[in-house]
């Protein structure tokens, strides 16, 4: 009996530590489930996380009659490329190349073509003299957008831009002021050819002299070239011989001519670019072409579907044209005033340019 209620007491025991058993397993397999969740949590953001494919940068190609540092018209436009590419924030977000020295028109249009057909978004043809081989390739890349200037005319191609300078104006602040600051009362010009942009200055500058002192003498001489340095020092040499104490011009050319001022101590006041570089103690004040203003309103056409057909200008309203003072040359609080007070006038229309 005693015997049988030994193995009794055992039997149970063996129960208790069975039972205890069985519900102990769970509570050890309850926290592998806990940290399985958590992976699942920090599986979900990887995909989140993957890179997006990069949008394809915006691609312009620009042909120039000089170099991109001429201190003038190709140098204005690569400045502008290039203010461009800093603000969309690089060459990720927007890429140019360029073809600088094209002075051979067949050239150029070899060059325009070989752009087109790589597939820019944007192909600039920078000189008037490009007009008829732009007016000949455009149709044949009708996806292609293509851009001219100095120039108003789009030939009626729905894929040209044209964009023009309104330098008469900054060439009538520079008038004022050259008028102003001659003791001579003769002030020389060095221009190229007649035409576009060019002639625009040379005429505003003059009617700002006209404006400001009728009885200063304005001599002018074209040289027949854009690109001649010689023959731009010649004429200033001239200038300086008929008494010119202040002198300007336009296109890139003018180094030649502002060599000569600043061996003569003649003042020089710059267009296009700013020239202060080139002789700091005589450049008075240049101006400055921003093309971006109206290339940024180009990409946002292009961007919406609209790849040409429409003519643009810079001026100093919309700040297409900006002048630049030398903060090197010790220029008066009164004819600094002065010009400033031109500036203003002319952007609001108070001061109408009468051109000769």
């Amino acid at each position: 009996m005693k015997k049988f209620a030994w193995l009794l007491t055992l039997i149970v025991a063996l129960s208790m530590v069975l039972a205890a058993c069985g519900t102990a397993a769970p509570a050890t397999e309850a926290p592998v489930a806990a940290t399985e969740a958590p992976v699942a949590a920090t599986e979900a953001p990887v995909v989140a996380t993957e890179p997006p494919v990069p949008a394809e940068p915006f691609r312009v190609a620009v042909v120039m009659p000089s170099a991109i540092n001429d201190l003038a018209f190709s140098q204005s436009m690569y400045d502008a490329l290039v203010r461009i590419q800093e603000e969309m924030g690089g060459p990720e977000a927007f890429e140019f190349v360029y073809s600088e020295g094209m002075f051979v028109v067949d050239d150029a249009a070899a060059a325009i073509r070989d752009y087109a057909s790589q597939g820019y978004n944007l192909v600039i043809a920078h000189g008037s003299q490009y007009g008829s081989s732009l007016q000949e390739i455009a149709p044949d890349f009708p996806e292609t957008s293509f851009a001219w200037g100095t120039t108003a005319e789009t030939f009626g191609l729905p894929n040209i831009f044209a964009y023009e300078a309104a330098s008469q104006e900054g060439g009538y602040v520079n008038g004022v002021l050259a008028a102003t600051l001659s003791t001579s009362k003769v002030i020389g010009v060095v221009g190229p050819i007649e035409v576009g942009d060019a002639k625009l200055y040379v005429d505003g500058f003059k009617a700002g002299v006209a404006a400001t002192n009728p009885e200063v003498q304005v001599n002018v001489n074209y040289i027949g070239s854009f690109s001649d340095v010689a023959l731009a020092s010649e004429a200033a040499t001239t200038h300086i011989s008929a008494g010119a104490d202040a002198m300007t011009g336009t296109a890139q050319m003018v180094v030649g001519a502002i060599g000569k001022a600043e061996e003569a101590g003649a003042l020089w006041f710059g267009t296009q670019s700013n020239q202060s570089s080139l002789a700091p103690s005589i450049v008075v004040a240049s101006q400055v072409y921003h093309w971006e203003v109206v290339l940024k309103e180009m990409i946002a056409m292009i961007n919406e579907g609209e790849l040409g057909g429409v003519s643009f200008r810079i001026d100093l309203e919309n700040g297409g044209e900006v002048i630049e003072f030398n903060p090197e040359y010790a220029l008066s609080d009164d004819a600094k005033a002065l010009a400033e007070a031109t500036i203003k006038g002319i952007a609001d229309g108070t001061i109408t340019i009468t051109l000769p």
